[in-house]
């Protein structure tokens, strides 16, 4: 789990656009660059090398947000 106060602060390394957590995949989702960021032993990981990139259904999933 992220803390709410941390996931605030965090934008995305490429875009600097908000972050959404997702608690099923324990990883942060950016939409507008379409990458997925590990959280690993809670602290994330805002590597761009190290994200991947999302799949058209979850990038519809966190447009619907």
């Amino acid at each position: 789990m992220i803390d709410p106060k941390l996931l605030d602060l965090l934008v995305c390394p490429l875009t600097k656009s908000k972050l959404i957590y997702n608690e099923s995949t324990n990883e942060l989702w950016s939409n507008e660059a379409g990458l997925a960021y590990p959280v690993r032993d809670g602290i994330p990981v805002m590597v761009v090398s190290e994200a991947r990139k999302l799949t058209d259904e979850e990038e519809s999933n966190v447009a619907g947000e």
